[in-house]
């Protein structure tokens, strides 16, 4: 886990992947769910580094892995990252090194010291990037909850 982010203060998270159907939109329903369970109100969204999905809901297989474990999807529509979130959201996780390198190249440079990975947040886990379920089977949606779920607990234990 990276011990050099400071999240005290933290008011607003931007969860990122790829497309905002699998991994970022599963981690913002993950997040919110455990945020409220604390009593915690923060600015929450999830966006993607490609608008090739903007304004469609995430993936059935995402849903249904989530909504298994009691989270909820609704209200949420994929979108692309745009240079206003780096002013909107005081914290910003991406899925992988890729999401990071596209997200670099949106972000001013004064703003960029926001984008982290999601999984720094995951003590205890060998993983560094949360992979893309996709192209997998439903196994690789139930992986991408359990490792949001770690992530989601070690950001809030540091909030």
């Amino acid at each position: 886990m990276s011990n050099s982010v400071n999240v005290k203060g933290i008011n607003s998270v931007l969860f990122i992947c790829m497309g905002n159907i699998c991994r970022s939109p599963s981690a913002e329903a993950v997040f919110r769910h455990k945020m409220l369970a604390q009593g915690l109100a923060l600015k929450v969204d999830s966006a993607g580094t490609l608008g090739a999905h903007a304004k469609e809901k995430p993936d059935h297989r995402a849903q249904k892995a989530g909504v298994a474990r009691g989270y909820s999807f609704d209200g949420i529509k994929a979108r692309k990252v745009t240079v206003q979130d780096f002013n909107d959201f005081d914290l910003i996780l991406a899925m992988d090194h890729d999401n990071i390198e596209e997200l670099k190249k949106v972000a001013p440079t004064a703003m960029q010291d926001k984008i982290h990975l999601m999984l720094d947040f995951a003590p205890g886990h060998e993983e560094e990037q949360v992979p893309d379920p996709y192209y997998g089977g439903a196994r690789g949606f139930d992986y991408v909850l359990d490792l949001v779920e770690a992530a989601s607990d070690g950001l809030l234990a540091k909030i």
